[in-house]
């Protein structure tokens, strides 16, 4: 069974020797959690221009992950526990081999949609104090994933994760992931995304913007058609 581990949100607090404003550091909260368009009650970001909106309002990280960590970075073993990584929802049997981009996922009342991976900052070195772990998180893959809220509701520990949908069968999340943090993709790949709905409007851009570079033109109107921010 797919299930919330754990569910953290977090306040804007000092991060770092250089007390950068970051809610990075989360808490678990216990019970259940409202769940709006913008993200969960209780959460905060300190820099909304990278941060937040509503293609990264909910951030869905594996607990199955949490190990294979340990195991790379054991000297970090003890701070590495749920919600480590900044993550809303810490989901137990999900990885991101297992999703397809813009899959749906009803968890207790609230419906939200699979949308783009995270792109770890300089804040994930920081609140571990080692400048390794970005550029791992990277590579590895076990980036996690952020999630637009189609319906508002509720969640909390224990919920099972359904998926309700998946639009894009043939799209692999992790050819997302690909494009993202390392621009490899084919001219077919890059219509097919920039024409998507179920991707953060950000990554549309980004697409068109590859295509406009190979001299390819794209004259569906539907890429601008999602607001928020990526």
């Amino acid at each position: 069974m797919i299930r919330i581990h754990s569910v953290q949100v977090g306040t804007v607090a000092p991060l770092g020797p250089q007390g950068v404003p970051s809610a990075f550091v989360k808490h678990t909260a216990e019970g259940r959690t409202a769940v709006f368009r913008h993200g969960l009650d209780g959460d905060e970001q300190a820099d909304l221009r990278f941060h937040g909106g509503t293609e990264k309002a909910v951030y869905g990280y594996s607990l199955d992950h949490y190990g294979r960590w340990k195991a790379d970075f054991p000297n970090h073993s003890a701070t590495l526990i749920p919600g480590a990584f900044g993550e809303n929802l810490t989901i137990e049997g999900l990885t991101e081999t297992d999703m397809c981009v813009g899959d749906v996922h009803r968890i207790g009342t609230a419906v939200l949609q699979v949308c783009q991976p995270r792109q770890p900052c300089f804040k994930l070195a920081l609140h571990f104090g080692d400048k390794r772990l970005p550029a791992a998180m990277v590579r590895s893959g076990r980036c996690g994933w952020y999630y637009r809220v189609l319906s508002e509701g509720e969640l909390g520990p224990g919920y099972q994760v359904e998926l309700v949908d998946r639009p894009q069968p043939g799209l692999p999340f992790t050819r997302l992931i690909e494009f993202v943090n390392f621009a490899r993709s084919t001219d077919a790949e890059l219509l097919a995304l920039s024409r998507l709905e179920e991707v953060a409007a950000g990554i549309r851009r980004r697409a068109l913007d590859k295509l406009a570079a190979r001299g390819i033109a794209n004259t569906s109107s539907s890429s601008n058609n999602c607001d928020g921010s990526a």
